[in-house]
């Protein structure tokens, strides 16, 4: 079962990246990243939110991409990025399982 609602260091713990940049990113890309507030003020990102910034890591960390470009390429090809992601997710899961499997062995 998903969780609704994922706090800031949640969700930097799932992209292996700090909070700070978590929070940059937020504040840079807010076209695309529209996190909830709780009564704290404290961001409470969705699961939309969550592939955004999965996306921009992939981008941006993995294939080097600068802020600009990774804002351009989020804008025009929104699509390609998100299916290249869910692939990338997939695999992971994939190889994982097989790990497994082969300790079980």
């Amino acid at each position: 079962m998903e969780k609704l609602y994922y706090t800031i260091g949640e969700a930097a713990s799932l992209l292996g990246e700090n909070a700070s940049l978590v929070r940059f990113w937020t504040t840079r890309f807010e076209k695309f990243l529209k996190p909830r507030r709780n009564a704290k003020g404290n961001r409470l990102y969705t699961q939309d939110d969550l592939e955004v910034l999965k996306q921009l890591h992939l981008l941006i960390k993995e294939n080097g991409m600068t802020l600009d470009g990774a804002e351009k390429r989020l804008a025009a090809e929104r699509r390609p990025v998100e299916d290249r992601v869910k692939a990338l997710n997939a695999l992971t899961a994939i190889r994982e399982q097989l790990l497994e499997i082969r300790s079980a062995l």
